[in-house]
């Protein structure tokens, strides 16, 4: 299985130990949630709601690719990629 880096942002990093990069194991990104949801339980509730679906007001990223540009959740990992979580940026 493919060994990724889980980039956090500032505000995620506390429920992480305040760790920025974590090690993963995952060949999807939906793999990778689930790892998480395993290994850094404290993290997981604040990137995905109660039905596992990633919250409203976060974009994850694979390298420089939105998610939703790919095949979401179903999106295919391989080692050396990032993926980052971003909080959605909104303003008027």
């Amino acid at each position: 299985m493919p060994e990724i880096t889980l980039y956090l942002p500032e505000p995620l990093r506390s429920y992480a130990g305040g760790i920025a990069e974590l090690p993963v194991t995952a060949g999807t990104v939906r793999d990778l949630l689930d790892r998480i949801e395993q290994t850094t339980p404290s993290l997981y509730p604040n990137v995905c709601d109660e039905t596992g679906a990633v919250r409203r007001h976060l974009n994850i990223f694979v390298n420089a690719d939105n998610v939703r540009d790919l095949d979401g959740l179903q999106t295919r990992l391989k080692t050396g990629d990032v993926v980052t979580v971003i909080p959605a940026v909104s303003g008027g």
